[in-house]
């Protein structure tokens, strides 16, 4: 996630090598949180619980990364799907290409100490931020609002 101009100042200067160091040192290229692979493409089912399939060890996943039993393949389940005479068969399951991030844990800047970071994906890193993600969003909306009762708008 980029990191917006009027917070660039709070992060170190050495922040895309820390950062860099987290997601493929520390975490080497997966996720913390479900264990997806960076920079890799993944069938997903697109559900609340961020079922993935895991190609190199063939198995489904959930969204912490634990393994979910009971599911065929991915192969299997599209094959399971009806198709239309004479058309190929197109598959139906979603595909997301995973980028990992440094994260902040407790979403201060200025704190890029090895327990303050977290080598998330985009999934994993919107999950972690929604709540932050809200109090800004109503900070701004209370904001405009009492920005136009003082200017009378």
């Amino acid at each position: 996630m980029p990191i917006a101009p009027e917070n660039r100042w709070l992060y170190p200067i050495d922040w895309p090598e820390l950062s860099r160091l987290i997601r493929f040192g520390r975490a080497r290229g997966r996720c913390e949180r479900c264990g997806r692979p960076h920079g890799r493409k993944v069938v997903h089912l697109g559900d609340g619980a961020g079922t993935w399939w895991d190609e190199e060890r063939a198995t489904w996943r959930d969204g912490r990364g634990r393994r979910v039993r009971g599911l065929a393949p991915p192969a299997v389940l599209e094959a399971r799907q009806p198709s239309l005479a004479g058309l190929d068969h197109v598959p139906w399951l979603p595909v997301t290409r995973v980028v990992l991030a440094s994260c902040h844990l407790r979403h201060d800047p200025s704190r890029n100490g090895p327990r303050d970071l977290a080598a998330l994906c985009q999934r994993c890193h919107m999950l972690h931020d929604a709540p932050e993600h809200r109090r800004t969003r109503w900070r701004k909306a209370h904001a405009r609002r009492a920005l136009g009762d003082l200017l009378g708008r």
